[in-house]
């Protein structure tokens, strides 16, 4: 029983090597084919992009000049107004009240004016009366043919005629005065009338409504604001670092997100001041005539400040999986998988700000076959 037992374990063994030394049978991978690009330093626009807010070039609040309670509103937000379009119209009893009170004060004073007319010419007539009369005496005087005492008369009759015409045209004077002050009372009061219908000073948009039939409507307080339609701009913050870069004229591209629209614009003002806080100043950039703008959009506006060198690849290498951006770099045969900071695009291209340098071989729009280590095939 003995041989028997020890057999069977050398069988065994024997059975157990076989199987390990048996070698490894070799696999075959097919390369996959791909196209390349080399990354290379290029000489880029070196551009600026700022954010900032659509505004209307031409704003206008519209206030009240008198005080007053508002009986009609003639406009809602969103409408389109004319130039001299009624807006609002306040109760103007009063102002109608001082206005009839200043035109019965230029009646009366033109009333007087007949009278003083005739007044005037009575007293001219009593000077010529005394002046011929003085002239005879005289005559007489010289010839001795009157008395002292009738001379006397004659030159006192003289006198007083000349102070009565003088008086009667000073009454006259005084009256146009009186004319004159009560035609610009009269003007004065028909301005204020007038202020109580509040017009459109352009053609436009109302854009803000703050007033009700009923509201009472105080000098200054806003009514309604009225934006100039087809004139807007760009107001962009730009850091105070490239002020001396940005100058008015300059030519800028201005992309605007709510109308999915870019264009070429140009910077007319720029405000002279910086923000103490944000360390920025305002750049105004005239915008093109649009029907869709509106004020308060988003915009962004693209400033060329010269060249600068980078480092790019063909848009097309890079692959972005959420916050990671990576690509595949090709060596001795083989596709590496690379983690790399990309910067902005221009054209077809992309700048890679790290993770990548100059020479290196990317691959062009990865197959989806492709995986990190596989065999690749370099294709045109």
């Amino acid at each position: 029983m003995k041989p028997v037992l020890l057999l069977i374990p050398a069988v065994l063994l024997v059975s157990c090597a076989r199987e390990e030394a048996a070698p490894p049978k070799p696999s075959k991978t097919t390369p996959v084919p791909v196209r390349v690009a080399a990354a290379s330093m290029q000489n880029w626009p070196d551009l600026y992009e700022a954010t900032g807010t659509v505004r209307a070039r031409t704003a206008a609040t519209i206030a009240s000049k008198v005080m007053g309670y508002v009986q009609q509103v003639s406009v809602q937000a969103g409408d389109r107004v004319r130039e001299g379009q009624p807006l609002v119209t306040l109760d103007a009893r009063d102002l109608e009240a001082n206005l009839r009170r200043a035109e019965a004060g230029h009646a009366e004073a033109m009333s007087a004016l007949p009278e003083i007319e005739n007044g005037i010419a009575a007293a001219k007539a009593n000077l010529e009366l005394a002046q011929a009369t003085f002239r005879r005496i005289d005559d007489l005087a010289s010839k001795k043919s009157v008395s002292s005492q009738e001379f006397d008369e004659a030159s006192a009759r003289l006198k007083a005629a000349q102070a009565s015409y003088e008086m009667a045209q000073a009454k006259r004077a005084q009256l146009q005065s009186r004319i004159a002050q009560a035609e610009q009372e009269q003007r004065a009061a028909r301005i204020m009338r007038d202020y109580a219908a509040i017009a459109a000073p352009f053609a436009g948009v109302v854009t803000a409504r703050s007033v009700e039939p009923g509201n009472l409507a105080a000098p200054g307080a806003p009514l309604l604001t009225i934006e100039r339609e087809g004139a807007y701009r760009l107001e962009a913050e730009i850091d105070e670092s490239k002020l001396a870069a940005v100058r008015a004229g300059q030519r800028v591209t201005v992309a605007l997100d709510a109308l999915g629209r870019t264009f070429d614009a140009r910077v007319s003002e720029i405000v002279p001041s910086v923000d103490a806080a944000s360390r920025a100043y305002t750049v105004k950039i005239d915008l093109p005539a649009l029907a869709q703008l509106r004020s308060g959009l988003f915009g962004k506006a693209t400033f060329s400040l010269g060249a600068r060198q980078v480092l790019a690849i063909p848009a097309k290498a890079l692959q972005e999986n959420g916050q990671l951006q990576s690509l595949f770099v090709v060596a001795n045969g083989q596709a590496h998988t690379r983690l790399v900071t990309a910067g902005r695009r221009y054209q077809d291209s992309v700048e890679v700000l790290s993770g990548l340098t100059a020479g290196e071989t990317v691959v062009v729009s990865p197959p989806a076959s492709l995986a990190d280590g596989a065999c690749v095939e370099v294709r045109p």
